[in-house]
């Protein structure tokens, strides 16, 4: 199945496994502190506030991780990183543990760990094009990767349901501490092939001028960029509110109800992400990449407008499960074409300017669409940015269809196809 293939790699399905038990930590992390401070404050923007902080070093900092991704060996750079962020969920658990959590303290922590996570992520992405056996089996393993994530989606929160309902936020955190753990084992057993460096290595802040300076003049690169950043802010909110969707607009409460309404809402969206990632290469080889990427970022907006209309928990699982297939649609297909089209001597560099453009718009579309949620609803929010996104996707294809167009390959790129199987080598962590 062209969909599974980088599997038949040991090093990718290796780390692939090994990716997928560090997300399902992170998630047990992700889903108890939105309930913890939805539960202490009963505000979307403190709900906003904590998952944003984990992204906001994504932008401050994906620069400098994509310049050492080019300049370091990137597997132990991502050792390094991966041990940080482990140890920030070890601080987490104990000042649970002792008593002397807060929501203030519980968003510090959370930035730190994804500051940790944002200058060893690039060397992640950037190891994927080199790591499987030719162009044709990027989308896939881009995919699978974002597979994995998403299964962690499914089963974290589930886990975390479980643990909260005895009353113990630690022992969510200490799971995902322990998480970590699997993937620095997988990583120690894991042979990168060697990338050649040039003798003289310019200053980070050089390499980050130059990065910048090729992802401008890329046009396919920039596009993708440029539009993830615009789904980021008006679109991706909705991940950030899922808690304040259960609790506050779907009128569950803040105790054992809304905590399980929260996790099956994140499930549904996980099992829609986990569907999405398996059908997406099929549905490119059968329309092609750039239609198929097309199609979903005209597809998404109008799928969260169904959600936040939702009028109960089950019909909302049901629009969210839709929702996170479409959504995988677009991260995958707008991630695999600055993986394509970037300059390999600068991929890590360029991948982090399109983690920038995430990083940075997402927490802010979150805070923003927190804050206005807590005094026009969540529900209202979430519709409206699905609307807003709407209106940009059918204005940018009107006024700039050459940037829909450059999301193809390209020229002297050759067509994308998909091509019988032939060993595939390796990985990438996910998102």
């Amino acid at each position: 199945m062209r969909s599974l293939r980088p599997l038949k790699s040991r090093n990718f399905a290796l780390l692939w496994s090994a990716a997928l038990v560090s997300s399902v930590g992170s998630w047990m992390q992700a889903v108890a502190l939105g309930i913890y401070v939805t539960a202490r404050t009963h505000d979307p923007l403190w709900t906003g506030l904590v998952a944003a902080a984990a992204f906001i070093p994504v932008g401050l900092l994906s620069p400098v991780g994509g310049a050492m991704a080019d300049r370091l060996d990137r597997r132990r750079w991502l050792m390094l990183t991966t041990a940080a962020e482990m140890l920030m969920a070890t601080v987490l658990t104990a000042l649970f543990v002792t008593g002397k959590a807060s929501p203030t303290i519980a968003v510090l922590v959370a930035f730190l760990g994804g500051a940790a996570g944002a200058i060893g992520f690039p060397s992640y992405q950037a190891m994927l094009p080199d790591l499987v056996a030719s162009r044709e089996d990027v989308l896939a393993a881009v995919a699978l990767s974002s597979a994995q994530y998403n299964l962690g989606r499914v089963i974290g929160p589930v886990l975390a349901g479980v643990v909260l309902a005895l009353g113990s936020y630690q022992l969510a955190f200490a799971c995902n501490a322990a998480s970590f753990a699997a993937v620095l084992i997988a990583l120690a057993f894991v042979h990168l092939p060697r990338r050649a460096h040039s003798a003289g290595r310019p200053r980070v802040w050089d390499s980050i001028v130059d990065g910048a300076r090729v992802t401008i003049h890329e046009p396919g690169c920039r596009a993708a960029i440029i539009l993830i950043g615009v789904v980021a802010l008006l679109g991706s909110p909705f991940i950030a509110l899922v808690p304040a969707m259960a609790i506050v607009g779907l009128h569950l409460g803040s105790g054992h109800r809304g905590s399980i309404g929260t996790a099956v809402l994140v499930t549904a969206q996980g099992v829609g992400a986990v569907l999405g990632a398996i059908l997406l290469p099929l549905l490119a080889y059968r329309v092609g990449r750039k239609a198929q990427l097309t199609a979903a970022l005209f597809v998404l907006p109008v799928l969260l407008v169904g959600y936040a209309l939702a009028p109960s928990l089950w019909w909302a699982a049901v629009a969210l499960l839709l929702v996170g297939a479409c959504y995988i649609g677009v991260l995958s297909g707008l991630n695999t074409v600055v993986q394509l089209r970037a300059p390999t001597g600068a991929r890590g560099r360029v991948l982090s300017f399109y983690m920038l453009s995430l990083g940075v718009l997402y927490p802010v579309g979150a805070i923003l669409q927190g804050a206005i949620g807590t005094h026009s609803g969540v529900r209202e929010v979430t519709a409206a940015g699905g609307m807003a996104l709407l209106v940009v996707m059918v204005a940018t294809r009107a006024l700039r269809p050459s940037m829909f167009a450059s999301l193809g390959d390209r020229p002297g790129m050759g067509r994308t196809v998909y091509v019988p199987a032939s060993p595939v080598k390796e990985d990438r962590r996910d998102g």
